[in-house]
């Protein structure tokens, strides 16, 4: 079989799911059986924000979509796209026959339970079944995932993410809630007295958790990592603007964060954001912070 075949899973994936994680999974297995590479195709954008020119705040940014299925699930090709007028106007068949095979020499294709794709969302999977029966291509459709007797479905992840639900959020991800991010010189106040802080650029459109104070891990881009604090919001302590902020505290690490990209990830919620009198006793509240995450990691074996 060519190297060039692929077993490919569809959908947009934002935030890397369960539900997505049962499509993953089946597309890395059939692509081991059939000795083809095992392919995503997705979207840059999604294409309801590029059709209504509403945005659409995600789960994660386009990078962190990619690097979650690779490393989480072993797809070694992500095909993302623009949507752009082509992918706009291609007929549900053409798309299956034009794109996915004759581009992207696609063998066996994977789908959700509710995937709708083509011009005008016109394609189903049921007509994609009948379809890749027609081209003698492989076709599974992955039933929906529920927890807890609620189904799994980006959408509701994003609620969780913006109330701040994080440990929910993640029960339903998979894994932990996900930011990677460049560090950007903060006004080196506070929290950087006591450990070293990278302040996140957070790509555009993409949701950060609900003001307040969070148990997190960082990955540096050496691959160290290492538990930290960090804070979503305003610093009201030390900050009178009204920009919100992602600011980490590393508990462990010594050293220059600047123009680092970081992996941040999310595990709890410990707190709300709050405005201290002084800053000894915003480092007072820091240190208590610090104390719960390293218990917080030192429980849950992580």
């Amino acid at each position: 079989m060519s190297s060039k075949e692929k077993v490919i899973a569809l959908g947009f994936f934002d935030g890397v799911h369960l539900g997505h994680a049962a499509l993953l999974r089946r597309t890395v297995e059939e692509a081991a059986a059939r000795g083809a590479t095992p392919a995503v195709f997705t979207f840059d954008r999604v294409p309801k924000e590029v059709l209504t020119g509403i945005p659409c705040p995600l789960i994660n940014s386009p990078e962190d979509r990619k690097d979650l299925v690779r490393r989480l699930y072993g797809i070694r090709d992500v095909i993302m796209v623009p949507f752009d007028d082509e992918m706009r106007t291609t007929a549900w068949d053409d798309f299956v026959t034009e794109i996915l095979v004759g581009r992207y020499h696609a063998v066996h294709l994977v789908a959700g339970h509710d995937h709708h794709f083509g011009h005008k969302n016109q394609g189903s999977p049921e007509l994609l079944v009948e379809k890749c029966a027609e081209l003698g291509l492989g076709c599974d459709i992955i039933p929906k995932v529920e927890v807890g007797g609620i189904t799994v479905s980006s959408t509701y992840i994003r609620r969780l993410v913006e109330l701040g639900q994080i440990s929910r959020a993640n029960r339903f991800l998979g894994h932990p809630h996900t930011l990677t991010g460049a560090v950007r010189h903060g006004r080196g106040i506070g929290s950087s007295r006591l450990y070293p802080t990278a302040n996140l650029v957070i790509p555009p459109h993409v949701l950060v958790p609900s003001h307040g104070v969070y148990v997190t891990r960082v990955t540096l881009p050496d691959g160290t990592v290492c538990p930290a604090v960090t804070n979503v919001g305003t610093r009201p302590t030390v900050n009178n603007g009204a920009d919100v902020t992602v600011e980490a505290c590393l508990l462990d690490f010594e050293g220059d964060l600047y123009g680092k990209t970081l992996r941040l990830e999310f595990f709890e919620h410990l707190r709300d954001e709050v405005r201290f009198d002084t800053l000894d006793a915003l480092k007072a509240q820091i240190a208590a912070d610090a104390e719960a995450t390293r218990r917080y990691f030192a429980s849950s074996g992580l």
